[in-house]
């Protein structure tokens, strides 16, 4: 059964609807991400076993082609915020962004143009993961910890290594620092309303 939220604080339920939107879109496109480091691993495993240029991009024509032919179609279906989704947990997987993959494996005018026209459906193929500044990926990475663990998803370790002790140590200083300043806030506007009357 879902976790279901039962309060008055609209800000507090908004927040929570949020957060459900993001964990349904964490759940659809994470399998995308997973299998694009597995390809991408894959890719690079073969390309370093063929000697020629020719042969490489012959051997990345045919990848390409499979690749557009699997997977073109289903990922034209996704949202905008599925597609960010996408991007982040790409580079969560592999380490690199979706951008530097593309100039990498084709161009950097192929990334130029892929980036421009991903930018017009907001989608930043630059975008990297960032769990310790981004307060969305701290979410992603609770979500994805958690789905592990109850075997929702299937476990892929990130690129980079994430500690996670680290991680909640990092947010629950820095909401501490956000609500003190809040408070401060509130105190001071208190202050200032009881001197003018």
């Amino acid at each position: 059964m879902d976790e279901m939220f039962i309060g008055k604080d609209k800000a507090k339920m908004a927040e929570m609807d949020r957060i459900k939107k993001i964990q349904r879109r964490v759940f659809k496109v994470y399998p995308y991400a997973k299998l694009a480091a597995e390809n991408l691993k894959i890719l690079n495993a073969n390309m370093a076993k063929l000697k020629t240029e020719r042969e490489k991009k012959k051997y990345f024509k045919i990848v390409e082609n499979y690749l557009e032919n699997e997977f073109e179609g289903r990922l034209k279906k996704f949202s905008r915020m599925e597609g960010q989704i996408l991007v982040k947990l790409i580079h969560r997987q592999t380490g690199v962004t979706t951008y530097k993959l593309v100039k990498d494996l084709k161009s950097g005018w192929k990334a130029f143009w892929s980036n421009n026209t991903a930018r017009l459906f907001d989608v930043d193929l630059k975008a990297e993961y960032d769990p310790f500044n981004e307060l969305d990926d701290f979410y992603i990475e609770g979500m994805l910890v958690k789905a592990f663990k109850e075997g929702k998803l299937q476990r892929q370790d990130p690129a980079r290594p994430i500690d996670l002790a680290e991680l909640s140590a990092t947010w629950k200083e820095k909401l501490n620092r956000s609500r003190k300043a809040r408070e401060e806030k509130e105190a001071k506007e208190k202050a200032a309303l009881e001197e003018n009357k």
